[in-house]
């Protein structure tokens, strides 16, 4: 303790309020050593470091509040039994690293009862401690009480596990770890380890079960550091005298092991210290308004087109595999000392083994495991037959089977990649197995995956900064394959009813799963996704062995995988020029089979939430108009007005200046309600749906679709489909705003001042975010109409603003489709001029281009943005702007034959 705290800390005990005094003295003193530890992580310091830096600053706080409370305040020089007490430090703060906001765990331990003197302390310096704003995590117990319930609560035996004596009577605090150590010596640690491994399966259950999600949890979620902790906790329940469990962790974990462990976990600390700092609390979610601020201060740079905050998250999830990798080497390691309790029927016989069928694999306790690392020295090819035969009997990776594919990557050859046993078992597991999902998972955790496929290598860990995309390039692929798995299993029958029946209809279904698998190996390529995908889809598909017909099958599919998506949330799918153009491009029924299986996967699998039914709707209407071109039948025009006669007819014959009807419109493909259609028949008027939108918009109600159609005599329908803030139909579960919502609309249809959207509140995770506004204009796409397409930053009210604008310039809006991908909005609009004709190229188009941006690059106020806005990734999330590609004359399918 430095003299002048010393000092104040003397002058506060006659200060009129000494509590208020001493949390100023202390305040100075721990602010300013927290200062010191945050300049060591500005500067570079190593994670681990900094984190010991703020436990010795908490340790020198903590320790002059007791002496002025024990020594002071309640001073006792000859203490009896009952009086004697001492602080001891628990939990991470016990293992001395602490986080900037972390919590302070304390015990303060008693011989026995509690007595007044030991009350007293505690309270001052506890109320102390809150006047401070610090978090405390405490317990006041005796040594017998702590004893008692390390034996059973495994929760307080893993804080006793890290108690380091603070202050107060050292021997008592020595003769009670001492105690608890020879306690947990004597204790199975089975059923210690079991309770640690199953509190880590229910944190990742809460925090999200996968390990790639792009806004993960640093502390608590799958890779973070909570499960180094664990690790940590099960070495020293095993050795509880050694500091740290280091003894344990030696014998346990190689020296690659150990580097990498270390490695780990100095990256993490690195990482949540940055966190707090910048949030100015205990903030444990990498969100994407923290990302660029933290990559930028651990000093990540770009390269090339990828953003430093793309490069930083990428490296956490590399070393979030690894992380699962410690985990897996540690469990292998307690098995084969059988400390780690056994978890089914099959494992609880000691040393059982099956053969396989497989020289050198062998069933062990219920995983499939291997006789030793020169088995694949000896047979490269039987690192993949190794995962099929995993899949063909069910059986999970042994913790040593999975260590020997990691040390044996190097064996991972050109000519390996081109062995015609290595590729069939990679495409038996792909397109014939059982669990792809499951199977090609650990491939990918074991690093195999990306060896084999160099072109699925280069995506491993890879991350788009924007909020469209829930997890990694690779994570997001594995679950689309999961996907079209649980189709062909019928496990999605009653969600997805068409699909269900679709896929089973395809011929090529190794085509399918490998177009799958390659759909997105192109993101981040200098030739957008799409260019480059194909290029790397044809190099993998040239050395797996695939003749060139299928080959060039799945390069399209790869080139051409976003095109019905587009097609359907972009364009007028009512327009028999859009579906016949659509059927130009995709060619043959088969295209068009496995085009909707491979897109229902891909948007499934973006993230929680992205698939609705309205989007199930949008696409099998597309699909089966499609595929009614290839039967040959005429398409014709569906008009909004044949879907409610009654309405039009009696507006048409009152003269009424509006009228509206609401319906829930069922959908077979999801079963489910999608939307809540909303038709307002008025008399026309230059911006009309302007104004009905600007009041859709200040009602709360999200506009999934829209059409207009205007008869001869100037009567105007508009039809809305809407979905209120979390995806379901508008009113359906609040009939009264749906009513009040049918009144308004009626009162601005018929001139009335429409209600104009609530101003946007700041949302710092959006202004994050930069998205550059764009707006193009297509005379091609549409005979009669000219096709504006806008992309920029979503937000409340956009589409109405949108709208006026273009009332503003004289166009009438026939068609409207509305599509958005995390913060970026694209709608797509087809206008015709004042007459109802297409307009013509020219100035007052450039001019109406111009305007539209202007209306997308306006943004609310970002408020609490804790960095200047980072441009969003929107490398090819809907390939925005592209010229479609023409038809390849490729060979057609069989069935086109």
């Amino acid at each position: 303790m430095s003299q002048p705290l010393a000092e104040r800390l003397e002058e506060a005990a006659s200060a009129p309020d000494v509590r208020k005094a001493v949390a100023s003295a202390l305040r100075d003193h721990w602010d300013a050593d927290r200062a010191k530890a945050a300049r060591k992580l500005e500067g570079g310091a190593d994670g681990v470091a900094v984190a010991r830096l703020y436990s010795v600053a908490a340790d020198e706080m903590l320790t002059a509040l007791w002496d002025f409370t024990a020594g002071v305040l309640y001073p006792a020089p000859n203490p009896t039994e009952a009086e004697r007490l001492s602080l001891i430090a628990v939990g991470g703060y016990g293992r001395g690293v602490l986080a900037p906001f972390s919590d302070l765990d304390l015990l303060f331990l008693r011989p026995w009862k509690s007595s007044p003197r030991t009350e007293q302390v505690i309270e001052f310096m506890l109320y102390v401690l809150w006047d401070l704003g610090v978090k405390v995590g405490q317990a006041a117990r005796s040594v017998d009480e702590c004893l008692a319930l390390a034996k059973t609560d495994m929760t307080v035996r893993t804080t006793l596990l890290e108690a380091r004596p603070l202050a107060g009577d050292a021997i008592l605090s020595e003769d009670f770890i001492a105690r608890f150590h020879a306690q947990v010596t004597k204790a199975d640690p089975r059923a210690f380890i079991a309770a640690k491994l199953e509190e880590r399966d229910v944190r990742h259950q809460k925090t999200g079960a996968v390990r790639y999600r792009v806004e993960p949890n640093v502390k608590d979620g799958k890779g973070g550091l909570r499960d180094l902790n664990t690790l940590f906790w099960i070495a020293r329940s095993l050795a509880p005298d050694s500091p740290l469990g280091e003894r344990v962790l030696d014998d346990l974990l190689t020296p690659r092991e150990r580097r990498s462990f270390e490695e780990a976990f100095d990256f993490l600390w690195r990482t949540r210290a940055h966190m707090h700092l910048i949030a100015g609390r205990a903030e444990e979610k990498l969100t994407f308004d923290l990302q660029p601020e933290v990559a930028k201060r651990m000093g990540w740079r770009g390269r090339g087109d990828e953003p430093a905050v793309e490069r930083f998250m990428r490296r956490y999830f590399l070393v979030a595999r690894d992380v699962g990798g410690l985990t897996r080497a540690l469990s292998a390691k307690l098995e084969g000392r059988h400390q780690k309790p056994t978890m089914s029927l099959s494992r609880l016989i000691p040393g059982r083994k099956r053969k396989l069928g497989v020289e050198g694999f062998v069933e062990a306790s219920g995983r499939l495991s291997v006789t030793g690392p020169e088995v694949f020295a000896e047979a490269p090819e039987k690192l993949l037959i190794l995962f099929r035969t995993a899949d063909q009997h069910d059986l999970d990776l042994h913790p040593d089977a999975f260590s020997a594919v990691t040390r044996s990557l190097s064996l991972v050859t050109p000519s390996l990649r081109r062995d015609p046993e290595a590729t069939r078992a990679f495409l038996d597991i792909l397109a014939h197995g059982q669990r792809p999902y499951r199977v090609l998972t650990l491939m990918n955790e074991t690093g195999l995956l990306g060896r084999f496929l160099p072109e699925w290598g280069r995506i491993v860990g890879q991350t788009q900064f924007n909020m469209y995309h829930a997890y990694t390039v690779d994570e997001h692929t594995l679950q689309a394959i999961g996907i079209i798995n649980d189709l062909w299993r019928g496990k999605l029958g009653e969600e997805h009813p068409v699909a269900t029946e679709i896929v089973h209809r395809i011929d090529d279904f190794e085509a399918l799963m490998l177009a799958m698998l390659l759909h997105d190996v192109g993101k981040g390529g200098d030739r957008g996704q799409l260019e480059d995908g194909a290029i790397a889809a044809r190099r993998a598909c040239d050395r797996l062995g695939l003749d060139p017909r299928r080959t060039e099958f799945v390069v399209w599919l790869v080139r051409n995988h976003l095109i019905l998506s587009d097609y359907a949330q972009k364009r007028d799918v009512s327009d028999p020029a859009t579906v016949r153009a659509f059927a130009d491009l995709v060619g043959d029924p088969e295209r068009l089979r496995t085009l909707l299986i491979l897109t229902v996967a891909d948007i499934r699998a973006v993230g929680p939430g992205v698939w609705n039914s309205w989007k199930g709707r949008l696409m099998r209407d597309l699909y089966q108009r499609t595929e009614a071109v290839f039967r040959g039948e005429d398409v014709v025009r569906t008009d909004p007005r044949d879907e409610f006669p009654d309405l039009a007819a009696r507006a048409a014959k009152t003269g009424a200046a509006a009228e509206s009807v609401a319906d829930w419109l069922g959908d077979a493909e999801q079963r489910s309600v999608a939307s809540t259609r909303v038709a307002i028949a008025a008399r026309d008027r230059p911006g009309l749906f302007a104004d009905l939108a600007s009041t859709l918009a200040a009602a709360g109600a999200d506009i999934v679709g829209a059409r207009v159609a205007t008869a001869e005599d100037g009567m105007a329908l508009d039809v809305f489909d809407l979905q209120d803030g979390v995806g379901a139909p508008y009113g359906r579960d609040e009939p009264r705003r749906l009513t009040q919502l049918i009144g308004a609309l009626e009162q601005a249809a018929k001139g009335g001042t429409p209600r104009k959207p609530a101003p946007a509140q700041p949302n710092p995770r959006r202004a994050t975010f930069d998205v550059r506004p764009v707006a193009l204009i297509d005379l091609d796409e549409s005979p009669d109409a000219a096709v504006i397409e806008v992309s920029g930053a979503d937000r409340p009210g956009l589409l109405a603003d949108l709208a006026r604008a273009l009332a503003d310039h004289g166009l009438s809006i026939r068609s409207a489709h509305i599509a958005g991908f995390g913060e970026r909005a694209v709608d797509s609009f087809y206008v015709t001029d004042a007459d109802g004709a297409k307009p013509a190229a020219g100035e007052a188009l450039e001019t109406v281009r111009a305007a539209l941006e202007g209306v997308l690059d306006r943004r609310a106020a970002p408020g609490g943005s804790v960095s200047a806005p980072v441009r969003a990734s929107q490398r090819d999330v809907t390939e925005f702007g592209r010229r479609r590609p023409r038809v390849e004359p490729v060979s057609p399918t069989p069935e086109a034959r």
